[in-house]
């Protein structure tokens, strides 16, 4: 399957107004959640681990305790693309489901 191509800069602006939450920051697509504990920022990195592999789509991320730190981008096309923002969709919507607050 063919990768997409990098988004231009006014693409970018006008997917970042139904991204709530999410900045870019060095050319990264970026985002820090917020759960109530360590169990509950796991188990959204392990629905989301299940999402991204599907979707053969990895982000860069870390965990400390209750947050969990992304940045998304496209290596293979240098930059930003609509994986990028569909993981970005995808990961708001994971957070959003039971008790976690999400960037909150």
């Amino acid at each position: 399957m063919a990768r997409p191509p990098k988004l231009s800069a006014s693409e970018l602006e006008r997917a970042l107004e139904g991204l709530p939450g999410w900045h870019l920051t060095g050319g990264k697509l970026e985002r820090e959640f917020v759960f109530r504990d360590f169990n509950a920022a796991f188990g959204f990195m392990a629905r989301v681990a299940l999402v991204a592999e599907q979707m053969n789509h990895h982000p860069d991320w870390s965990n400390v305790w209750n947050r969990v730190r992304v940045a998304l981008t496209t290596h293979d096309a240098g930059g930003l693309t609509a994986l990028d923002l569909e993981l970005a969709r995808r990961m708001s919507a994971i957070a959003g489901e039971g008790d976690a607050a999400a960037g909150r």
